[in-house]
């Protein structure tokens, strides 16, 4: 629904205070740590005006003086978890330096297993996320492309990472749902499977199979989808 007479904002383009009347008793940074702490607790349908309020110890309402909209404190909560990405020194070898982004993103999204429900390009310009772009840029110099097609790569890397941490994190929620353990699971699903595959209507299903039977090295297939994504990148 539109509000009449509603305008588009952005949080960060606001003062965080006029400069008139008393000191406000909170800052964003403490608005956003208390969201973040609510979120790491309970998950982000956890997080709601009240709840955020109760963490601060604050009226709800208090809390709409400060962030008027739920959306502006989604992106509070992304700048918070932006700020655990530290800067360091690029190595001069752009594809290892963006591996190692990869790598931190991962666990980085691991420690907050709500962000990947907020990776979106509408929370991507806070101050730290637009630190964290300018590092990723800088660590891609000695790469031979344009900016846009830098941060095209960016893109697609935070992509390949959050797709498959999202996975991983439903993987795990899903397993602490079953009523039985994990290898039950999968020794039920792999009987099965095996029974199709070896009908005989499958029979491209079955040469894969084939070929490499032994068990899936996940890592491996991370730093593989990695990898190729790098690759068309260097072949520009």
């Amino acid at each position: 629904m539109t509000v009449r007479g509603a305008v588009p904002e952005v949080i960060w383009a606001r003062p965080e205070r006029t400069g008139r009347g008393p000191k406000p008793a909170y800052t964003r940074d403490d608005i956003a740590a208390a969201a973040v702490r609510v979120a790491d607790a309970g998950g982000l349908d956890a997080v709601s005006m009240r709840h955020v309020a109760a963490e601060l110890g604050c009226g709800t309402m208090s809390l709409y003086n400060y962030v008027p909209r739920k959306e502006d404190l989604y992106e509070l909560m992304v700048d918070a978890v932006s700020a655990e990405h530290e800067p360091w020194e690029p190595s001069g070898d752009w594809r290892a330096d963006l591996l190692r982004v990869a790598h931190d993103t991962r666990a980085l999204l691991h420690r907050h297993p709500w962000m990947p429900r907020l990776m979106s390009p509408a929370y991507g310009f806070s101050p730290h996320a637009l630190r964290y772009l300018e590092h990723c840029l800088a660590c891609l110099d000695p790469l031979d492309a344009s900016y846009g097609t830098k941060l095209e790569l960016v893109a697609m890397i935070n992509g390949v990472v959050t797709t498959y941490v999202r996975n991983e994190l439903d993987t795990a929620e899903r397993v602490r749902a079953l009523p039985w353990s994990e290898e039950q699971e999968n020794a039920v699903r792999i009987a099965y499977l095996g029974s199709r595959i070896g009908s005989g209507a499958y029979p491209r299903m079955a040469a894969a199979f084939a070929e490499d039977a032994g068990p899936i090295d996940l890592e491996a297939v991370f730093q593989r989808a990695l990898e190729r994504v790098l690759d068309a990148y260097a072949l520009r």
